[in-house]
């Protein structure tokens, strides 16, 4: 199958004009008119993933493998390495990142993981409504993501309404208009800006809360006339 013909599919879905414009989604190896014999969808792209694929796959990512301008072609050292394995073995590399999160990565978290109804959609950020204590919703995420490790401030007590958005969130604090706020990727200086202005945050994690992706696509893709792989990817942290 010609990437041209999955490429508009995946469009259809969630339109890559929507993604920011610093972001780097769309096709990042490849040409449309390549044939391509198999999918592997995944959160990232890993040296020993392409390795072990078939020739002709085509990568569907959620971070894209080339984010910011590639000066130097230095095949011993990410990413080209890995863009010259894909170019060997005749691959391709599409991305969905701010785009996907818009439209169907943060709704499909909140929804089916963490089992909230959404109340109102805001670009990036998903709102729900609560009742319940600040501890009892950390628990409740805690529980419904794994078991996880979080770190959460503590601003208001008692959650009735709250915000989400998987991936990266702090630098969209100040935009938040709910008690409690839970993303991924806090750093001190938004840490402590929730906790003078009295919101409560739950810091879920990047990977934590965007490893999903690749289960979400999956599930649009579970038709198509081609053989799809699901990779889990691994989180580069590792907790002690």
């Amino acid at each position: 199958m010609r990437i041209e013909k999955i490429y508009e599919f995946l469009n259809d879905l969630s339109p890559f004009e929507l993604q920011e414009e610093w972001d780097n989604s769309g096709l990042i190896a490849g040409s449309m008119q390549d044939e391509v014999e198999s999918i592997n969808i995944s959160l990232d792209l890993s040296g020993d993933m392409v390795s072990k694929a078939d020739k002709k796959t085509l990568f569907i990512t959620h971070h894209p493998l080339i984010f910011r301008s590639v000066k130097k072609f230095d095949y011993s050292r990410y990413p080209t390495n890995i863009l010259k394995t894909v170019i060997e073995k005749e691959c391709a590399i599409i991305a969905m990142h701010t785009n996907i999160d818009k439209t169907h990565l943060n709704r499909f978290v909140l929804e089916n993981i963490l089992g909230f109804k959404i109340s109102k959609s805001e670009c990036f950020v998903c709102y729900f409504e609560t009742d319940k204590s600040f501890d009892a919703l950390a628990s409740h995420v805690k529980e419904r993501l794994g078991d996880i490790v979080i770190k959460t401030v503590s601003g208001n007590r008692k959650i009735t309404k709250a915000a989400f958005c998987t991936g990266s969130g702090g630098d969209l604090l100040g935009e938040i208009d709910a008690d409690c706020f839970i993303s991924g990727d806090f750093k001190y200086h938004h840490l402590f800006e929730a906790k003078e202005n009295n919101i409560s945050v739950i810091d879920i994690g990047h990977f934590e809360s965007e490893h999903y992706f690749a289960r979400m696509l999956g599930g649009h893709l579970k038709n198509f006339p081609l053989k799809v792989i699901i990779t889990d990817s691994k989180n580069p942290f590792e907790y002690r």
